[in-house]
């Protein structure tokens, strides 16, 4: 170094000296910039998460790290010029991949491959030099888009029929509703979220139908974060509708007139008998 040249007698070197240090010591800081929206990626794809230092630098002789919540917990460690696979935490092995192409411009890529649900959420681009780091939060969004949804009939209830849409494998939990032919929402008797393998999502909704009501609807599901919906429509046919029968009615009117003119009957029958009984006295 020149500086060790120095006498330290000589104070206007001495400050030459330091100004050099200084410079060097400015010119090494730097920061990390990330996108400044959140990333999507479906279930079962790929996610790309980058970040670059500013100023442009090279970072092939640094460390870059990314981490989640806890920094010795590596979703991908790069470390004297290579990659350190055997500091990544498990549920990562085999499935990241850090995209190196720019490195000696500061850009760095994270790929993520078979995306799983587990993956939602923050992560940190970490830089370190041997004199300074510094680090960007990125926002990784998971979908999935779920199967069409499976309507069907199961029984008989309060006067109509219980129809029910059941539909799986959704990321995060998603909506749905019924509709009628004019498009107009249908309150559902009942909802039901369910978890399932993987950490998707079951959603099942019922409704119940009667005759003189709606006899075709459909289900729609939806994935708030995708603003996407999948549909499947139902017709019921009449027949499907408990009637009823006219000769039960009939039977039944009869068996009230009965009721009424024995119980008439009874009481003319009472009066008659009590007022012979007057007479005898």
């Amino acid at each position: 170094s020149p500086c060790s040249a120095v006498r330290p007698a000589l104070p206007g070197y001495l400050v030459l000296c330091l100004a050099v240090q200084a410079h060097s010591l400015a010119s090494a800081q730097f920061s990390v910039t990330g996108p400044d929206h959140p990333i999507s990626a479906v279930v079962g794809g790929e996610a790309v998460l980058s970040c670059h230092l500013s100023p442009r630098m090279s970072a092939a002789n640094m460390e870059v790290r990314w981490f989640r919540s806890q920094f010795s917990a590596a979703v991908h460690l790069y470390r004297d010029g290579q990659d350190q696979n055997k500091e990544q935490m498990p549920e990562y092995r085999g499935r990241t991949e850090l995209l190196k192409d720019n490195i000696t411009d500061g850009r760095v890529s994270l790929r993520i491959r078979d995306v799983q649900p587990s993956d939602d959420g923050q992560y940190k681009c970490f830089f370190e030099s041997s004199v300074s780091y510094e680090d960007a939060l990125l926002e990784l969004q998971v979908a999935a888009f779920g199967s069409a949804p499976d309507v069907f009939v199961e029984g008989h209830q309060d006067g109509g029929v219980r129809v029910v849409c059941q539909s799986s494998g959704w990321y995060p939990q998603p909506e749905a509703l019924w509709r009628d032919l004019q498009g107009q929402h249908l309150p559902s008797d009942s909802e039901k979220i369910s978890p399932e393998a993987s950490d998707l999502f079951q959603i099942e909704i019922a409704i119940v139908l009667r005759e003189e009501s709606n006899q075709k609807v459909s289900c729609h599901v939806w994935n708030p974060r995708l603003d996407q919906e999948r549909e499947s429509t139902i017709s019921i046919a009449g027949l499907f509708f408990p009637r009823v029968n006219p000769w039960m009615v009939s039977l039944w009117v009869i068996l009230a007139v009965l009721a009424v003119l024995i119980t008439l009957a009874s009481y003319c029958s009472w009066r008659q008998h009590r007022a012979k009984g007057k007479v005898r006295k």
